[in-house]
């Protein structure tokens, strides 16, 4: 590798962390260029060279937590060698302790969802995925057996996916509710690991 290509690589990665810090904090619309350029410690020319716009950047950093968010789900719904119910515990596993460690994940993720639909019809079919998952064709033979409750299967997904993130998205208004430390929190979320799977469980049940 020429010392250009090492510039130029550790230019981009600057600027690309740069840019997730300062959409992270305020947002796509109230970013500009400018503001990224001056968190990475360059000039705005240099930064137009590598990144025509901020709208390229944006669908970058936007791509990257979208994976971080949901990317990983995907290929938990459709392990053949887990059980519904592992799957779901899984599931939950992986949001909480994805968002235990980025906790502005989930607000900057639904809050650019909403003003940028686009960007994750871009990325991915993911209701099609979910739709034609393992985990629903498992789903769909419990419920032929009579051992759970059919309902659509978006509202499965909304129930885990709500339970999950929620509590991160609410956390300064829960903890101020209930007069827990941020440690307390912490393990109040680590407790929802093991709660969340039971909970979906039961509306699941056939009474």
């Amino acid at each position: 590798m020429s010392k250009k290509q090492i510039v130029s690589e550790g230019t981009e990665e600057k600027i690309l962390s740069a840019a997730r810090k300062v959409f992270l904090r305020k947002g796509y619309a109230a970013s500009r260029t400018r503001d990224i350029a001056e968190e990475a410690g360059i000039n705005l020319a240099l930064l137009n060279y590598y990144f025509r716009s901020k709208e390229k950047l944006f669908e970058i950093v936007m791509l990257e937590k979208l994976k971080l968010f949901m990317g990983g789900v995907v290929l938990i719904i459709n392990d053949e060698n887990t059980t519904f119910e592992q799957k779901i515990q899984r599931i939950v596993n992986q949001y909480i302790d994805n968002l235990s460690s980025t906790p502005d994940l989930p607000v900057f993720v639904l809050s650019e969802l909403r003003n940028h639909p686009e960007i994750i019809i871009k990325m991915v079919n993911a209701e099609n995925k979910f739709i034609h998952s393992v985990l629903i064709s498992q789903y769909d033979d419990l419920v032929k057996k009579k051992k759970v409750r059919k309902m659509h299967p978006l509202h499965l997904l909304a129930n885990i996916i709500s339970l999950s993130v929620f509590p991160f998205v609410a956390e300064p208004v829960l903890k101020s509710l209930s007069n827990v430390s941020s440690n307390e929190y912490y393990d109040l979320m680590q407790d929802r690991k093991k709660r969340i799977p039971e909970w979906i469980m039961l509306m699941l049940t056939i009474k």
